[in-house]
């Protein structure tokens, strides 16, 4: 089976492992290797590559621009010789993965009892890596039904203890991974139709647990669908009774991407836009030379329709949150001229970024981001031409670019394999994603037509509403700590069940902000999470975490959240607010929030990062804050 296939090949990926490895400098060593790791490897190749980082991963992780996460894998199969490859596999989705590994089948124990290992390594990510031999549920060929069912919920039972107990001990995300059949089946095509066999058993129980980790914010390995891409790797008898091997070797890098991006979405990692060329890629030929009723698209040719359910599978991605741009090598005029076709799937309105002309395309997608105000790792850029790819690889790294095959019938599945968009949750501010992004570019224009900034705030007719973050919030609340790095004054990143124990201190504030003006909503934009600490004084109150998206910058809503904040904080009793700054390669834009907003500086606690600065602003005297946003909380 082809390894990674959506990865460009390298012409010699084990010279340059090599070459990498003479390097001196630390640092300049994990920089090559993260960029290797975006090419094609196997097993070999891919712990070559972990070995050249193993050693000071964790040290030079920030100064990589990675996300360091601790992960524990507690498993009923053999894990150790998938370790380099999950490692990797982060690499490449810019996570500094540390790695615990609990005693084979010792999971129930690990979590059960006091493990003081497990204390120690303090997970952030548990993983359950079970398979389908472990504790088989035992029930007669002949059970009825419900002796099926009772059967699988209290196994789904035994399962969320152990979620729970992850969560309240660690304040972990959990990740479970479903179970892939081990055993042929007994009764061939009647095999479903007979509740207690084993392939029906097996299905059952991975539905039940899918219907449980939804209602308990578990998170999915969901290794049972994926199965039928790994071929005889997955639940190989071999290597199973050689050395309890559920993945075999040859698979490793494969099964390391999969935990890698799921791992990804968790923490915020996830890419959010899709980048469409045109010519030769939405459509067959070249719109400028053939014009738009001669482009192939849709029904009359097998070409034309294989396009045309190209373009429907980035309609559904779009409804599901991703954001669509175009980046061509063309007229705008003539561009745009195309989505006027009769087959065309894409709407232009659709689009929340059209950059159409003849300048490279590296700097156009350097302008996308730039319009749509989000980074350019956020970008997955899609283009037939493999000179464009290259380029745009060599020039934007931070760029996603996956390899295309020949016939544009496989592109959504080459996309779709490549994982760069895999969720950790689905919610209806993430349905409305594009369409935000679009209204955005909107308000950007009717600001370039403004006569005077204060005329065209107080003309946006705003209203910023506040909601104490409850289990209706903290699904979106939690994406969105994970992933905003630019106006984010410490970028402390917390799971769900670590938000939860902040929200839920009745001492503490947590706030989640939304903001609407007249040209539509723009969703959660902010998160606030304010707290008591023992470090600084009994009456003053911590902003542990304050982030805006930065659609809303210029607007004047970080005064508006300032005044909500501060009431709620005197409400309770609070003399004085006090922030923290800490800075990052990606924050710089936030190094003086604070005293923008009237806060003293204040000494640094004992036990503060030695860069980080603090502020205090005193509630009982503070001046009445100046804004055009209406507030209600």
């Amino acid at each position: 089976m082809e390894q990674l296939p959506w990865l460009p090949p390298h012409p010699d990926l084990g010279a340059a492992i090599s070459q990498t490895k003479r390097m001196d400098d630390p640092l300049a060593r994990l920089a090559e290797a993260i960029r290797l790791a975006g090419y094609r490897r196997d097993f070999i190749l891919t712990a070559r590559l972990d070995k050249l980082v193993t050693t000071g991963l964790a040290e030079h992780a920030a100064a990589a621009r990675l996300t360091p996460l601790r992960v524990a894998l507690l498993s009923s199969h053999t894990m150790d010789h998938l370790l380099p490859a999950i490692r990797v596999a982060g690499l490449q989705r810019r996570l500094a993965l540390s790695l615990y590994v609990a005693p084979y089948g010792m999971y129930r124990q690990a979590l059960l009892a006091d493990d003081p290992a497990l204390n120690a390594f303090a997970p952030q990510l548990v993983v359950l890596a079970l398979d389908a031999r472990d504790a088989p549920l035992q029930v007669p060929l002949q059970a009825s039904p419900a002796e099926v069912e009772a059967a699988v919920r209290e196994r789904v039972d035994e399962l969320r203890l152990l979620w729970r107990r992850a969560r309240e001990r660690y304040a972990a995300q959990v990740v479970q991974q479903t179970l892939v059949p081990a055993d042929p089946p007994l009764f061939g095509s009647f095999e479903a139709l007979v509740p207690a066999s084993p392939l029906a058993l097996i299905e059952r129980l991975n539905t039940a647990i899918r219907d449980a980790a939804r209602e308990d914010g578990v998170l999915l390995l969901d290794l049972a669908w994926q199965a039928a891409g790994y071929g005889s790797g997955l639940a190989d008898p071999v290597r199973w009774h050689q050395a309890k091997q559920l993945i075999s070797p040859s698979l490793s890098p494969l099964y390391g991407d999969q935990l890698a991006r799921v791992v990804a979405a968790a923490t915020g990692l996830s890419r959010k836009c899709l980048v469409l060329d045109l010519d030769n890629t939405l459509w067959g030929g070249v719109v400028g030379d053939d014009g738009v009723d001669g482009i192939q698209l849709g029904q009359g040719s097998a070409s034309g329709e294989a396009f045309l359910a190209f373009q429907r599978y980035a309609v559904q991605l779009a409804r599901r949150g991703v954001i669509l741009a175009v980046c061509s090598k063309n007229d705008l005029e003539v561009a745009e001229a195309a989505f006027a076709h009769r087959e065309m799937a894409i709407e232009r309105s659709a689009v929340a970024a059209f950059v159409a002309n003849w300048d490279d395309k590296a700097g156009n997608l350097r302008r996308i981001a730039s319009l749509l105000d989000i980074g350019l790792d956020s970008l997955v850029f899609v283009d037939d031409n493999p000179a464009e790819r290259d380029i745009v690889r060599r020039e934007l790294p931070e760029v996603a670019v996956p390899e295309l095959p020949e016939d544009v019938a496989d592109y959504p599945a080459r996309l779709a394999a490549a994982g760069y968009f895999e969720a950790a949750s689905f919610t209806a501010d993430d349905a409305g994603r594009g369409r935000s992004y679009a209204l955005n570019a909107e308000r950007k224009a009717a600001l370039s037509q403004a006569s005077d900034m204060d005329g065209y705030l107080r003309g946006l007719d705003m209203v910023l509403r506040a909601t104490r973050i409850g289990a209706a919030e903290r699904v979106r609340s939690t994406q969105l700590i994970n992933k905003t790095n630019q106006f984010n004054l410490t970028t402390r990143r917390y799971t769900e069940a670590e938000m939860a124990r902040i929200a839920d201190d009745p001492r503490a504030i947590a706030l989640a902000l939304r903001l609407e003006d007249k040209f539509g909503d723009n969703g959660l934009i902010s998160v606030v999470l304010a707290r008591p600490d023992a470090a600084i004084d009994t009456d003053e109150l911590l902003i542990d975490s304050w982030l805006m998206s930065c659609r809303v910058l210029g607007r004047q809503v970080e005064v508006a959240v300032l005044e909500i904040l501060a009431a709620a904080a005197q409400a309770a009793g609070w003399r004085a607010l006090v922030g923290e700054y800490r800075p990052t390669e990606r924050n710089g834009m936030v190094a003086e929030h604070y005293p923008r907003l009237g806060f003293q500086q204040r000494p640094t606690p004992t036990g503060a990062e030695r860069e980080a600065s603090f502020w205090r602003y005193e509630l009982a005297s503070r001046a009445p804050l100046n804004h055009f946003i209406q507030v209600q909380a």
